[in-house]
């Protein structure tokens, strides 16, 4: 079979005036010709397979939606785990987008403390979903505070008072204002 390079095709003007690639061109009492028009400023794809796409931000208009067992979520380095210091309302930096806080072990108390999460990845706007990940206590936890750069965290337990490292997962969803 031989490969003929597509720069090797004469290309022809349609009578709209488009530039017309011969495709397939057979000889009968009418000359019939398959052609591709436009091919290059407004392709319309039908169900497209589009592999694995990567680009640098995707603007959608419709919904976005996941299929099967896969889920919405970060790509793996989008998180990343930090180990809290010298007290439960110590601070901690982790600039990650979704992560793993390891609390300093302490027992739990039913009394309400808070610490600052440092994150350049967050803006006034975003919202944080927090949960708890390990821990014999359960604990309530609230985001009280988020700011350009960082955000706290507010915990108690309610009721245990275990000696435990518990860990606190969060995400950042971006927002913009209204």
């Amino acid at each position: 079979m031989a490969t003929i390079a597509i720069s090797a095709l004469p290309v022809a003007t349609s009578q709209a005036g488009a530039d017309v690639l011969p495709i397939v061109q057979a000889t009968t009492s009418t000359t019939k010709q398959l052609s591709i028009t436009n091919l290059f400023t407004s392709p319309a794809f039908v169900t497209p397979s589009l592999g694995a796409a990567t680009a640098i931000s995707l603007a959608a208009t419709g919904t976005i939606t996941s299929s099967g067992t896969a889920g919405v979520g970060y790509a793996t380095g989008a998180g990343g785990t930090v180990i809290q210091g010298t007290s439960r309302t110590t601070g901690v930096t982790l600039n990650k987008t979704t992560g793993a806080i390891t609390l300093y072990s302490a027992a739990g108390t039913t009394v309400a403390a808070t610490f600052t999460v440092t994150n350049s990845t967050v803006a006034a706007t975003d919202v944080i979903i927090l949960n708890q990940k390990s821990g014999t206590d359960l604990y309530d936890l609230m985001v009280t505070a988020v700011a350009a750069g960082s955000f706290n965290i507010t915990f108690r337990t309610t009721g245990g008072t275990t000696t435990e490292t518990p860990v606190f997962n969060f995400a950042v969803i971006k927002g913009v204002a209204a």
